[in-house]
């Protein structure tokens, strides 16, 4: 399992600043949280999409 990457007050941090908010315009977001943890791990990592683990979901839908 791959561990979190942001805390709880981090993630609250940015959260407002994503899409996907409750009363927004548009098609509402799956998972902002994992979204932003995946980026987070392949600037940590530098690895491809394809490489990404799967407990962040699939690599080509992120």
């Amino acid at each position: 399992m791959v561990r979190g990457l942001l805390r709880g007050d981090q993630y609250e941090h940015i959260a407002q600043l994503l899409p996907g908010k409750a009363g927004g315009r548009g098609r509402p977001a799956i998972d902002n949280r994992e979204f932003v943890e995946a980026v987070s791990w392949i600037a940590r990592t530098g690895s491809p999409w394809r490489d990404l683990p799967e407990e962040f979901g699939r690599w080509n839908s992120i």
